[in-house]
């Protein structure tokens, strides 16, 4: 019988969300008897090579690119996990939502303490880079999630319990104590 196949990804965020799943320590290695990565930061694996039975997405959208991949990551995957805040609500990148994009761009690029020579204020705008979003959206406002991990970053313990549960068909129970944050 074959292992369950799972993605993952990160959108617009810090990448602390996967560097919790790093933090399930040695039991990296019981999830690899358990799962195959395809898609992945984890294999380096840049484009899917079939269909994965759990996608687990960390960041919000706030680009067209982002769209896409989580769009992709939607056709490809069984199950889709928003994984951390800004997954589920925008978290960090979200708090520009209320600058319009023009206001953040002219900040960046014209009145950052670190702009130096754009004397002809150019802003960057190149159909190789993606279009920057109105704001920033967590993922269920995009498309279908079927669970969410909170935190910032989730604890590795709470990753851990989930996979393992979604992998092996048993109940998802999470303990209150791995997602509470006193």
């Amino acid at each position: 019988m074959s292992k369950p196949i799972v993605a993952t990804a990160s959108l617009a965020g810090c990448f602390g969300c996967h560097m919790s799943v790093l933090d399930i320590d040695d039991r990296i290695l019981q999830l690899i008897e358990l799962v195959d990565f395809n898609k992945s930061p984890i294999t380096d694996i840049k484009t899917f090579t079939q269909p994965c039975d759990i996608g687990i997405i960390e960041g919000g959208c706030c680009n067209s690119e982002n769209i896409e991949v989580l769009k992709d990551f939607r056709k490809n995957c069984k199950i889709l996990i928003s994984l951390g805040e800004c997954a589920i609500m925008g978290g960090l990148p979200a708090m520009r939502n209320g600058i319009p994009v023009r206001e953040c761009l002219e900040e960046a690029y014209f009145g950052g303490v670190t702009v130096r020579d754009n004397t002809e204020r150019i802003i960057p705008n190149d159909e190789e880079l993606p279009i920057i979003l109105d704001k920033v959206y967590p993922l269920h406002e995009i498309v279908k999630i079927d669970y969410f991990l909170p935190g910032c970053p989730p604890r590795a313990d709470l990753i851990w319990e989930a996979v393992v549960a979604l992998v092996t068909g048993n109940e998802l129970k999470i303990p209150y104590e791995l997602i509470k944050f006193d």
